[in-house]
């Protein structure tokens, strides 16, 4: 086997290693979305009841699911959104 060959699958497996510890210890939940972004996301109002926030996301994340030719960080957006706001009117 080359050295160059040893050296590019040392470099695959160090890369393969660390996107791989980086998603065990990187994989907590991310800071909480602001409510005026979460709202801007689904598209309702500030006096947006559950019901509507609900309807919102639903809406939204057929179109963005992964299971339907969407992007999981884009779904995954969508459901902090819907967390945030659901978050924000149980304070109330």
């Amino acid at each position: 086997m080359g050295w160059l060959l040893k050296i590019g699958i040392a470099v695959l497996l160090g890369a393969l290693i660390y996107a791989w510890v980086k998603a065990r210890l990187g994989g907590g939940r991310a800071a909480p979305m602001p409510a005026n972004e979460a709202r801007a996301l689904l598209g309702v109002g500030e006096g947006a009841s559950l019901h509507d926030i609900r309807e919102a996301h639903r809406r939204l994340i057929q179109r963005v699911h992964p299971d339907t030719g969407g992007s999981a960080e884009l779904a995954t957006r969508v459901n902090a959104a819907r967390d945030a706001l659901i978050a924000e009117l149980r304070k109330k």
